[in-house]
C-alpha cells in the first residue's frame, strides 16, 4: 500500500506546488469556481485535478438504459443508500467490491494529482478525500454501516487506511463552499433534498486533518463567490513567493 503514495519530489530543490482543495455541498459551486481558478491562473502555470468519482453521472446513464434502467437505477441507489447509513449493514460482498472498487479510482486521481505538483505551479482540486464523515461527501464508503462478514470487515479496514493515507498530504489550503440546502436545491434540482441536507449538514465537520480551512459564503452570486476564491489564491501565491525568497535568502 505504500507504493501506492509515494509523495513525488520536487525536481532538484523545487518544493511541490501549493494545494488548493474546493470542497462544499453539491449546489455550492465547487466545480464551476475550480474551473475558473484554473482559467484565470493560467498563465501561472496552474493545474485542474477532480478528486471526485462520477457516481451521480453514473447513476444518470444507467436509468437511461432502455426498460431496464430506472429499476436498476433505483435497486443501486438504495444499496448505497444502505451502506452509507449508520447503523446499517453493508448489503453484500458485490457492494463492497464496487464501493472499494470506487475508492481505488479516487487512489488514482489522488496519485495524478501529486504528480502534477511537480509539473504544475499551483494545482486546484475539485473536492478532497476526508476521513471525518465516513459513507459519503469524499469520505469512505465501508466505515459507516456495519461489515456482513470477514471479507467485507477487511476490505472496509483496508479501504479506510487508504484514505487515512490520502489525508495525511495537507493540502495548502482548503476553500470551503458553505450554502443551505434550499440553495443547493434550487441549484440541483436533479438531486436528493434528502442528502443534500446530510451534505449541508457535514459540511462544518469536515476537517481534513487540520489543514488550513477558509469557509466562503456560496450562496452569494456566483461571480461574486469566484472573486473572492481569486483574491484568496492570489494572495497563497503571494505568500508563497515571499517565503521561497526568505528561504532562499537564508539560505544563502
Amino acid at each position: 500500500m505504500r507504493a501506492l503514495f509515494e509523495t513525488p519530489r520536487g525536481r532538484g530543490d523545487r518544493p511541490l506546488a501549493p494545494l488548493v482543495a474546493i470542497i462544499g455541498s453539491d449546489g455550492a459551486g465547487k466545480t464551476t469556481v475550480a474551473a475558473h481558478l484554473c482559467s484565470t491562473l493560467a498563465g501561472e502555470g496552474a493545474a485542474y485535478a477532480y478528486l471526485g468519482l462520477g457516481t451521480g453521472t453514473i447513476g444518470l446513464k444507467i436509468q437511461a438504459w432502455p426498460l431496464i434502467g430506472p429499476a436498476v437505477g433505483r435497486r443501486l441507489a438504495a444499496k448505497a443508500t444502505q451502506a452509507r447509513t449508520k447503523g446499517e449493514k453493508i448489503p453484500g460482498v458485490f457492494t463492497a467490491l464496487t464501493i472499494y472498487g470506487f475508492s481505488l479510482l479516487r487512489v488514482r486521481r489522488f496519485r495524478e494529482m501529486q504528480a502534477l505538483r511537480d509539473r504544475a505551479s499551483i494545482v486546484i482540486c475539485d473536492r478532497y478525500p476526508q476521513v471525518d464523515v465516513p459513507g459519503f461527501y469524499d469520505g469512505p464508503g465501508l466505515n459507516a454501516s456495519t461489515p456482513t462478514g470477514r471479507f467485507t470487515a477487511w476490505l472496509a479496514k483496508r479501504e479506510f487506511a487508504l484514505y487515512q493515507r490520502m489525508v495525511s498530504h495537507l493540502p495548502t489550503l482548503v476553500i470551503r463552499l458553505n450554502i443551505d440546502a434550499d440553495t443547493a436545491f434550487s441549484r440541483k434540482p436533479d438531486h436528493n433534498l434528502s442528502l443534500l441536507k446530510q451534505k449541508v449538514q457535514a459540511t462544518s465537520l469536515l476537517r481534513f486533518n487540520n489543514a488550513k480551512i477558509i469557509d466562503v459564503d456560496a450562496s452569494q452570486p456566483l461571480e461574486r463567490v469566484q472573486a473572492i476564491c481569486a483574491q484568496l489564491v492570489a494572495q497563497l501565491l503571494i505568500n508563497q513567493k515571499s517565503n521561497s525568497h526568505q528561504a532562499v535568502e537564508t539560505h544563502v
